[in-house]
């Protein structure tokens, strides 16, 4: 009997038997990875070039960054947050660019991409505002969604508050090079030329941040977890169980 017990081990285990062992396929394709590499290896020069390094500290810069390491890393946490993070914004920013396409204007958000000073390849980079909702849906329906997304992504974007609101300018401050972001995040309300003045700056950068979180990453966090929520298995859907 004890000569059976490594048998039997064996063959439940292939890897103990020495059997090679199935590799699992990657869920988000190369090509996929490679692209999205690319795109950053283009973008990041000509922003930093064109706009700076603190361009980065935009949610939807540090989102799209964010993104492509998701891609490689195959996390769905770190592409959770992200789309926690960025989605309802980017809809409206697509709103915004369509008005102004119209030749109307809403929210001024995409102002930046009628600016006939700036190259038409830097402003077109910009369009990833427009794909990127898209790319992280596409990548949730394959690494499926992570329930820590919204505190991840909170503890982000606080972060990034900090660091705007503390070492950024502010609106309506006049830099030599007019191309360096000011009132990064609207920390400063929506009006560039000039600081929000109906309430104290300090309680404002904090009320933002809260309406962002109830406006924004909430709904985002809610529809997603619903939308993408992992299959029940089966065993737990069977789990009446007739005890008579």
């Amino acid at each position: 009997m004890k000569s059976e017990a490594p048998a039997i081990v064996a063959s439940a285990n292939p890897v103990i038997a020495g059997e090679r062992a199935v590799v699992q396929p990657h869920k988000i394709p190369l090509a996929a990875k490679v692209a999205g590499t690319v795109f950053l290896a283009i973008l990041v020069p000509i922003y930093l070039h064109t706009y700076g390094a603190t361009n980065f500290l935009w949610f939807c810069d540090a989102a799209l960054i964010l993104t492509v390491a998701g891609m490689w890393l195959e996390s769905s946490l770190i592409v959770s947050m992200c789309a926690v993070g960025i989605l309802l914004p980017q809809c409206l920013w697509l709103v915004d660019f369509s008005i102004n396409l119209l030749g109307f204007h809403f929210l001024n958000l995409t102002s930046y991409m009628f600016d006939r000073q700036l190259p038409i390849f830097t402003r077109g980079l910009s369009l990833f505002h427009g794909w990127l909702p898209l790319l992280l849906i596409w990548l949730l329906s394959r690494l499926g969604y992570n329930q820590r997304a919204l505190s991840a992504w909170t503890g982000l974007a606080a972060g990034l508050v900090f660091v705007c609101y503390f070492f950024t300018p502010s609106a309506g401050t006049h830099l030599a090079n007019p191309n360096i972001p000011i009132n990064i995040n609207y920390l400063y309300g929506f009006n560039d030329q000039q600081p929000q003045h109906w309430i104290n700056q300090n309680i404002y950068v904090i009320l933002w941040l809260g309406v962002l979180w109830l406006a924004a990453f909430l709904p985002a966090h809610l529809a997603l977890h619903k939308i993408f929520a992992a299959p029940q298995p089966a065993a737990v859907r069977k789990l009446p169980i007739r005890l008579l």
